[in-house]
Formats: structure tokens, C-alpha cells, sequence
């Protein structure tokens, strides 16, 4: 008997063959495959996109490219499970505005802490002597380094101390000067003109002590982050003729500069600040005594604290709340939060600088390390030119945007950032790829980061949203899905916002690519905890526009293994829509059939399958429209293999054998599933077509073989059953077209004869 035997000709109304993942009776390539193959390839070379018919990548790839290019703090799970708001372990999502880990994101209570520690001077003084002691109570370094500096700055006079922002630079400064033994320091203001250097008066010799008395001792001048510009740098000649004024006066200087600082034949010696337990240590006992010391920093939360990447500034200002809490003046929580607070100050701290201060060019930088936070660093800086020019835009909209093509030194940058570089394989369509990254050394930075910007600075919405626009339209997959993971931050600060200017307008294009980031957004939303986004996904799957209909289940198929009893019943709705629709003499849109499927598939090889197996096979004859996505859902899933190989492993046979092993309902499900699919006159020939490639992965693999030859025994019931696979096993081609495959013989045997 033929294969074409079991099927009666026509179509079943109204949908017929282009129904949910239903494959052509004519046993030739799907449209929807094509379609996704077109896809894949325009995913491949993105730069072409634009002169491709525009189609849906396939749910299968664009799962992987999640799993992918997700940054850390929205990892995908080895299963493709959406976990909630449990991120890599831990959990970052916030609930009715309480407080999860050490970050604080919603609620009405923020409790603001001075971390800006000494600022730097304004205006010339002197610094009080009650300061200076103070300093030197808790004051630590590396003894070796630190003796260095001060013999240095003993035998030349003048000595440029460098390093990043609060780094504890000035302190060290202050401390230098005052173990040299000065009898005063009198603090310059910053915007002193290198050129004044060389008319320094007196400071410390003869100067009035606490005593009372005029002491000849050497005097200390301090200059904190000394302005400097391109067009007047700090020259050595500067230096040179500061030192000769020193040594007349009898007085020592130190200057302070940050790692932007224009230098011209000058060499800076940069700071080193203490290990954070190191200095920490040193506060306590400054404010404590040893005894509570050592039980502060015991505490998890100190612990915790210590393993980010905080300043000096804010490990003093966190000692001092430990020593409250160590007086019961400061709650647990308080110190567990300190973290997450002093970071937000940070991030707050960065935008409300002015421009001398921190150019927009950098502010532009920040914002893109939060979007590719562990991206390659060459592609979150192009990038950040982009928004740079959106935001030039937003700033005058009449002047073209000037964008420099050379700026800030990498490291310089970095620096600013609290962020590091290094080397990493970064996924890509042709294999793993050895990549120069960049992220944030507090991984909660860009979280945090674009939740301020997008609440706290409105001005800059409009640049922002279009600038995730564009990439919305880049042709490279990780940048898509870093657009998608950055509009789920927004969405989880401010859902509103977030759907009506960027999300809804994606899922409304007519441009597939722009579709799918809306799916993925609202998948990464629901990832952050963000509430309401399952029940935009039902009023959209019921939806009259088919785009938004599409949206929602691309949606289901990456959050669904986490709810599968309430994503089948949306799928099962949006296919008696689409039946509906075909039933009232509207077109078919094989797209939308086959995204059915494919979500069907997906949840078919999540961690959810047993649940999924067993509801197919329970509603699997409650209407055609139900019946097709069943049918459709389980043979798109049969497509599949391990490691996504030609001839691997197929993942729906992998399963089975597990499940017959151990006994689980999973195997009798599958062979109900597949006996249904090769009855079934509208799927027989898809149905034959994925057992030959079944035969033929188990010609290669022994594993395979042997997991074929337990199910095909359970697919027979009757003897139409066992005529139809004899068949298929005596004259199926084998790769090369020819006489079938050895195993096909072999198989043969196991089945069952009936009559």
C-alpha cells in the first residue's frame, strides 16, 4: 500500500493544508520552511536584509540567538525556561515595589546617603589640622607603594597623583603632605592656571600652629583635579618652575588629576587605593573598636558588600553605617540595601554632572554599556555614537549632529564607567568568535542605569527611542536582542511608556524583524518580574490585527514552558481565530500557521514537555482547529535536533527513550502523538517525510537506531499502521537517493505483523 492510500483528496475546510504547522500533501517543502529558511538567511547577512522579502526568523533561532546574546542579568536557561525574576541565580526583579537582593527599584521610600565623602577644594584655605588627624586615624595603603610617593614628593617637591574618580586620590594627597610633616596645608582651588604654579606664596613656614607659635617648618599645597585643557595643558616647564618657588619657600605640592587630564611631558604617578576589606577594616576601628570590628565584618551583608566593586568613598560611608548598626541606630535592612543605594547615587551622579564635568559624548558611552552590558566593546562604542548624534539632535535640533571619529582612550573610558575589559568568545551564526568585551564590574549597573534614565531624565526619551529603534533594524542578531532586553528594562521602570512608544509600534510594523524584538522585549519584560504582560499577551492572541496576534504567540513560545497550561489554552484560541478568519473568506497567512506550530514545538522540548505531551494528546480531537495545532506543533518538533546538527540526535526521539527507560507517560504520549500524525490524512506525507529522517539519523547513530527501533513497535495498533511504515522502511531512499539505507532493513523487523 501506497502512502498516498491513507489520504482521500482535497482539503480539509476551511483552513485545508496551510493550517497550524501543517505540512503540503505534496510531500514538497513547506512554504513556511521556505519562509524561514529566507529568514535565517537574512539573519546570516544582515546587511542585506533590506533587499530580501522581509520574514520571520524561525521561533528555533530565534530562541537560540536569546540564549545567546542575553545579557547576564536576563540569562536564558539551558532549557530556554524564563524564570521569572530569578536571574542567574539571583533574584533582581522587584514585586510590589520590595526590595529583592540589595537593589532597590520601586516603593515609595529611598533612603539617599552622602557618599561624596572630602569634596574637592574650591577656593584656597588652609586645611583644618582636626581634618588632617582625623584622616590619619583611618587612613591605610600599601606601606611600599605609599613610602615611594613620599620620598619622591620629599626629594622633587611636586608630584602628580593620578587615578580614577574616588579613588581616594585627594586623601592620599592630604596624607602625603601630612606625614611629610608640613606644618599646614593650604588647598588651591582647581581652576588654578598652570602658569600660577610658578607664584606660589608661603604655606607652613612661620604659619601660626595649634600651638600658638610660629614654627619654620616646611609648609603643603594641595591642587585636587586641576582643570586642564587641550589648548592649556599641565607642561613640565610648570613643574619645573613650581619646584624652584618650592624650594625657596621651603614647601612641598601635590597635585591631583583624573585620567582625562591634558599632560604634556608631565608623568603622573597613579594611586593605588587599598583593597575595599582593607580600608573598611580601617574605618571600623577608627569609628568601633576591634572587638565589634570583627563582628561587622563578619556580617553576609558585609561580605556582600565587599564582593562588588565599591570606591573608597563608598566604603566609608558604608563603615559608618555599620558602626550605627553595630549601636542599633541602623536596621539589617538598611546595611543589606547600602549597596544597591550608593550604586544609584553613582548613576545619578553621572547624568546630573555638567558637561565640563562629564561630556554627553561619554554620557551617550554609558548608556550603551547598560544596553550591551558583556557585549564586544568595539560594537557598544559604534553604537554609542549613534545615540550620541540622537542626542546632539535632542539637544539642537537645527544643527547637524558632529560626531568626533576619534575621543576618549578605551581605558579612560572604562575607567569612568566602573567597567572592565576582556576577552571572551562571543556566540555568532558561524561559531564562537573571540571578542574584546566590556561590562560594568557591578552587574546590577545596568539595570539600575537605564531605569534612571528612562524615569529620572524624560528629556532624553525621545533620542533614546530612537535610537532602540534603529537598532531594532540592524541586521546583527545580538544587537536586536540587546534593543529587546533594554526596552524590557524600560517596560519593568514603566510599562506605559514603554508599550506605547516603542513596543506596540514594533508589534504594529509591517516589518517582521521589528516583530520580533517586540516579542522578545515583552518575553525579557516578563522575565524582570514586570506584572501584566501575560494578559497583554491573551488580548493581543485574540486580536484583529495578525501582527499583534503574531507577537503574542512568539511571545508564548519563549515564556511558555514557565505556564504551559495557560499558554496552550492562548494557543488554542489564536488557532480557532485563525480558523475563524479563514472560515469567514479571509486569506490564509501560512506565517501565522506556522508560528502556531513552531510555538507548539518549542514547548514541546522545554522542561515543560511531560505537562504539553499529555494536553496535546488530551484535546488532540476536540475541533480541527485544535486537532492541526496539535498535529502541526508535534512534527515541527520532530524537526529538531541535538546541537541543531543535520543529522543529530532528533530531541523528540532523545526524549522518548528517556521516558520509556524510566517508565514515564511521556513515551506513550509521543507514540500517540506520532500514530494520530501518520493517520491523519492531511499530515501523513509531513509525517513519513520526519520518519525518514528519523531512519536516516539512525543509520549514523546507534543511539538513534535503538531508540527507533523501542518506538515503532508502540506505533502499531492495527494493521494499516504496520503496512503504511513497512512501506515507508522498503522504499525510502537513502542520502544519496539510491536503495534504502541498511538500518531500514534492520528496523523492519521490529515491527509488528498484523492482520
Amino acid at each position: 500500500m501506497s502512502a498516498t492510500d491513507t489520504e482521500a483528496p482535497g482539503v480539509r475546510p476551511p483552513p485545508g493544508p496551510a493550517g497550524p504547522g501543517a505540512g503540503p500533501s505534496d510531500g514538497s517543502k513547506p512554504a513556511s520552511d521556505e519562509g524561514r529558511e529566507a529568514g535565517a538567511a537574512g539573519e546570516q547577512e544582515g546587511g542585506e536584509e533590506a533587499d530580501r522579502p522581509d520574514q520571520p526568523q524561525d521561533a528555533w533561532s530565534a530562541l537560540r540567538d536569546l540564549k545567546g546574546h542575553s545579557p547576564r542579568n536576563m540569562r536564558v536557561g539551558g532549557s530556554g525556561r524564563f524564570g521569572g525574576s530569578l536571574v542567574g541565580g539571583d533574584q533582581h526583579g522587584v514585586s510590589g515595589g520590595q526590595v529583592t537582593g540589595d537593589v532597590f527599584m520601586g516603593g515609595k521610600t529611598e533612603i539617599h546617603y552622602r557618599i561624596g565623602g572630602l569634596a574637592s577644594a574650591q577656593a584656597s584655605g588652609i586645611v583644618p589640622r582636626s581634618t588632617l588627624d582625623r584622616l590619619d586615624g583611618f587612613f591605610t595603603a600599601d606601606d611600599e607603594h605609599f613610602a615611594q610617593l613620599l620620598e619622591r614628593l620629599r626629594d622633587e617637591r611636586v608630584l602628580v597623583l593620578t587615578g580614577p574618580d574616588f579613588s581616594g586620590r585627594r586623601t592620599a594627597a592630604l596624607m602625603l603632605l601630612h606625614r611629610l610633616g608640613v606644618a599646614s596645608v593650604r588647598a588651591l582651588a582647581r581652576d588654578t592656571a598652570p602658569a600660577d604654579l610658578a607664584r606660589l606664596g608661603s604655606s607652613g613656614a612661620g604659619e601660626e600652629t595649634d600651638g600658638g607659635g610660629p614654627e619654620q617648618r616646611a609648609g603643603g599645597h594641595l591642587l585636587c583635579d586641576l582643570v586642564t585643557r587641550r589648548d592649556r595643558p599641565l607642561r613640565e616647564t610648570h613643574l619645573l618652575a613650581a619646584r624652584d618657588r618650592l624650594t625657596e619657600e621651603n614647601a612641598h605640592l601635590v597635585i591631583t588629576v583624573g585620567p582625562t587630564a591634558a599632560l604634556d611631558g608631565v608623568t603622573a604617578v597613579e594611586w593605588r587605593p587599598p583593597p575595599a576589606a582593607q580600608l573598611l577594616a580601617a574605618h571600623l576601628r577608627a569609628l568601633t573598636d576591634d572587638d565589634t570590628t570583627g563582628r561587622m565584618l563578619a556580617l553576609p551583608a558585609t561580605t556582600a558588600f565587599l564582593d562588588r566593586s565599591h570606591q573608597p568613598r563608598e566604603v566609608a560611608a558604608f563603615a559608618e553605617v555599620l558602626a550605627r548598626h553595630a549601636r542599633g541606630e541602623a536596621e539589617a535592612e538598611e546595611v543589606a540595601g547600602f549597596s544597591g543605594t550608593v550604586l544609584k547615587a553613582q548613576i545619578q551622579e553621572w547624568f546630573e554632572e555638567d558637561e565640563t564635568a562629564i561630556p554627553l559624548r561619554d554620557k551617550a558611552f554609558l548608556v550603551a554599556l547598560a544596553a550591551f552590558d558583556g557585549g564586544p566593546y568595539s560594537l557598544t562604542a559604534e553604537l554609542s555614537d549613534l545615540l550620541y548624534a540622537s542626542l546632539l539632535k535632542t539637544e539642537n535640533p537645527s544643527a547637524p549632529p558632529a560626531v568626533p571619529v576619534f575621543g576618549t582612550h578605551v581605558g579612560k573610558r572604562l575607567q569612568l564607567a566602573r567597567a572592565e575589559r576582556y576577552e571572551e568568545d562571543e556566540h555568532t551564526e558561524w561559531g564562537p568568535v573571540s571578542q574584546s568585551k566590556a561590562a560594568f564590574h557591578d552587574e546590577r549597573a545596568a539595570l539600575i542605569l537605564l531605569s534612571e534614565l528612562w524615569t529620572g531624565h524624560p528629556s532624553a526619551r525621545p533620542a533614546l527611542v530612537n535610537w532602540l529603534r534603529q537598532l531594532a533594524d540592524d541586521g546583527r542578531p545580538l544587537v536586536r536582542t540587546r534593543a529587546a532586553s533594554t526596552v524590557a528594562i524600560l517596560a519593568r521602570t514603566d510599562l506605559p511608556s514603554a508599550m506605547a512608544l516603542i513596543i506596540e509600534p514594533w508589534a504594529l510594523s509591517e516589518l517582521y524583524r521589528e516583530k520580533l524584538v517586540a516579542a522578545n522585549a515583552l518575553a525579557f519584560a516578563h522575565t524582570l518580574g514586570t506584572p501584566n504582560v501575560p494578559r497583554i499577551l491573551d488580548q493581543w492572541c485574540h486580536a484583529r490585527d495578525l501582527g499583534l496576534c503574531w507577537v503574542a504567540v512568539r511571545t508564548y513560545a519563549l515564556i511558555g514552558p514557565e505556564r504551559p497550561a495557560q499558554t496552550l489554552a492562548a494557543l488554542r484560541g489564536a488557532a480557532r481565530g485563525f480558523y475563524a478568519n479563514v472560515a469567514e473568506g479571509k486569506d490564509p497567512d501560512p506565517l501565522m500557521a506556522s508560528e502556531l506550530g513552531e510555538s507548539i514545538a518549542l514547548l514541546l522540548l522545554s522542561e515543560a514537555d511531560e505537562e504539553v505531551l499529555s494536553e496535546l494528546r488530551r484535546t488532540i480531537d476536540d475541533d480541527p482547529a485544535v486537532r492541526d495545532l496539535a498535529l502541526g506543533g508535534f512534527l515541527s518538533g520532530c524537526r529538531h535536533t541535538e546541537d541543531a546538527e543535520r543529522y543529530g540526535m532528533p530531541m523528540l526521539l532523545a526524549r522518548y527513550a528517556r521516558a520509556a527507560a524510566e517508565g514515564s507517560p511521556v513515551a506513550a504520549d509521543i507514540a500517540a502523538l506520532w500514530r494520530a500524525s501518520l493517520g491523519d490524512r492531511h499530515y501523513t506525507r509531513t509525517a513519513l517525510e520526519r520518519m525518514r529522517d528519523w531512519v536516516l539519523t539512525a543509520q549514523r547513530s546507534e543511539a538513534a537506531e535503538w531508540a527507533l527501533a523501542a518506538l515503532l513497535p508502540a506505533l502499531v495498533t492495527e494493521a494499516s499502521e504496520a503496512q503504511r511504515l513497512a512501506h515507508l522502511l522498503r522504499t525510502m531512499p537513502s542520502e544519496d537517493g539510491t536503495d534504502p539505507p541498511p538500518v531500514a532493513a534492520r528496523l523492519l523487523t521490529v515491527l509488528p505483523r498484523l492482520r
